[in-house]
């Protein structure tokens, strides 16, 4: 999983100058406004790191993440034969600022980098296009990694001169400020290294301070288990009721700590026509979400990142944010999830409805269901 891509192919060779030269011409011809070239001995303080994170327990249930840590120590522990990783970033920047979305209660937020198609599959589209002319012109094997490999791409990128790593985590830009997708092409061929990038966050904490969970327990150091990114698309499992009201309208993802980087204020929009927002995941109203079946979810959102989470994670995190928008209009909207198979949606829908309904009403009614209900983690959100 991971590796999408290998090829060689003998052809006459090219200085490696050259050969760089072209790479970044290819790189804004395929759309990569920002593109440089990493050693892969480069980050092997930041693999330490990753390493004390994931002894932290900051990973939470995303076990991947410890099974392949041993592979992330090294590019070369994924592929011996790596000399050179070429990185390459994509804009993203959004229209507008995201936190504005979350002043309007009865509306769900999403994230900016799922409000437009999968970007995995584009990126993966056009690194395929780049390492082929690659291949082709250096005679030199090459394999595309885009997000899902266990390749550390952030620190590759600073070591790439992409930018740095901030206090958030996440690579921030002099000229894009924080949002940017990343892409990496590994290859043998051997190719002139780009200087680092420094550190610009200075004193300034933001992005910490904008944490609406304080996922930060230091700078430079996220802790998933709080992090409402994980919280809404990676857990599987119930919502710890000390984050549900600090979650708000955000069903899927936050963009807070990204948003509150100064950096953004240099921060273009994207000109990358299938990166731009769909209007309806603008704004979209909590009611009509609530109202998708399971058939009606996929084909909504088919070809985005929220598919991936499920009708049933996604009418989970809609029911908190019903909850938080303490608009009794929803009542009749969350309602009927009293009674779907999932105990996941029942025991958010006890939830929502605590926070919707005075307690009388709210014990008329779930009074049936409460008296029918065989899961305990539902009966819990009685208490």
């Amino acid at each position: 999983m991971g590796q999408v891509y290998i090829m060689s192919i003998s052809t006459s060779n090219s200085s490696a100058q050259k050969l760089k030269l072209f790479l970044r011409q290819e790189a804004r011809n395929y759309g990569f406004e920002i593109y440089g070239i990493a050693n892969p001995d480069a980050i092997k303080e930041a693999s330490a790191r990753f390493l004390k994170a994931i002894h932290a327990g900051y990973h939470g249930s995303m076990s991947w993440l410890e099974e392949t840590a041993e592979r992330r120590k090294s590019p070369k522990d994924l592929w011996p034969d790596v000399k050179s990783i070429i990185m390459l970033a994509m804009n993203y920047g959004p229209e507008i600022d995201p936190r504005k979305t979350l002043a309007f209660k009865n509306c769900a937020a999403i994230s900016v980098y799922a409000r437009h198609r999968d970007y995995h599959e584009l990126i993966k589209g056009r690194l395929k296009q780049i390492a082929g002319r690659l291949a082709a012109r250096a005679g030199e094997n090459v394999k595309v990694f885009v997000d899902t490999a266990p390749v550390l791409e952030k620190p590759l990128a600073a070591a790439a001169g992409l930018g740095w790593q901030g206090k958030h985590t996440n690579l921030v830009n002099r000229d894009y400020g924080s949002w940017l997708f990343l892409g990496a092409i590994f290859t043998s061929a051997e190719l002139p290294y780009d200087a680092a990038e420094t550190d610009h966050c200075g004193s300034c904490k933001a992005c910490l301070t904008a944490c609406p969970t304080n996922a930060f327990p230091a700078p430079y150091k996220l802790d998933a288990r709080r992090c409402i990114s994980y919280l809404t698309i990676e857990l599987k499992e119930q919502i710890p009721r000390e984050f549900r009201p600090l979650i708000g309208n955000r069903i899927y993802g936050c963009d807070d700590c990204l948003a509150a980087c100064p950096w953004n204020k240099f921060a273009q929009t994207t000109q990358e026509i299938k990166l731009k927002a769909r209007d309806d995941l603008i704004e979209p109203l909590l009611k009509e979400f609530l109202s998708f079946d399971d058939s009606y979810f996929r084909t909504f959102f088919s070809g985005s990142p929220l598919k991936r989470i499920g009708r049933d994670r996604f009418i989970r995190n809609c029911l908190i944010a019903a909850g938080n928008s303490k608009d009794a209009t929803l009542v009749p909207f969350v309602l009927p999830h009293l009674k779907v198979n999932n105990p996941l949606v029942r025991g958010m829908a006890v939830w929502a409805l605590k926070q919707l309904l005075p307690a009388n009403e709210f014990l008329i009614a779930t009074d049936n269901m409460r008296k029918a209900e065989g899961s305990i983690t539902v009966l819990r959100e009685f208490q």
